[in-house]
């Protein structure tokens, strides 16, 4: 009887690798399904890359003003006013809960 088998088993152990292969080339970490999960991970990631890299710039800006050569006064006048609590006499000061403070 296994000499009627042997000739459909190499076949066989071909047909079972195409078929594992397959499956992989579907459902795997890098499948076609799994191709709109990329995608949006992508454009989450690309939204916040933006929104990291308009922050940093906005940072660096005001590093500059900040700096020895640049030093622009009502940026440190607000700095120092925000780290140290003083304010003018002619200012309203309004306090907000810590949760809703916004942040300089």
């Amino acid at each position: 009887m296994s000499d009627r088998l042997r000739p459909y088993l190499l076949t066989s152990l071909f047909t079972a690798l195409i078929a594992y292969f397959a499956f992989q080339a579907l459902t795997g970490d890098r499948g076609l399904l799994s191709e709109q999960a990329r995608r949006t991970t992508l454009a989450e990631r690309s939204a916040e890359l933006k929104t990291l890299v308009a922050r940093r710039q906005e940072l660096e800006a005001r590093v500059t003003l900040l700096s020895d050569k640049h030093l622009s006064k009502d940026l440190l006048e607000e700095r120092a006013r925000v780290v140290l609590g003083f304010a003018d006499p002619h200012e309203y000061v309004i306090r907000t809960p810590s949760g809703q403070a916004r942040r300089s």
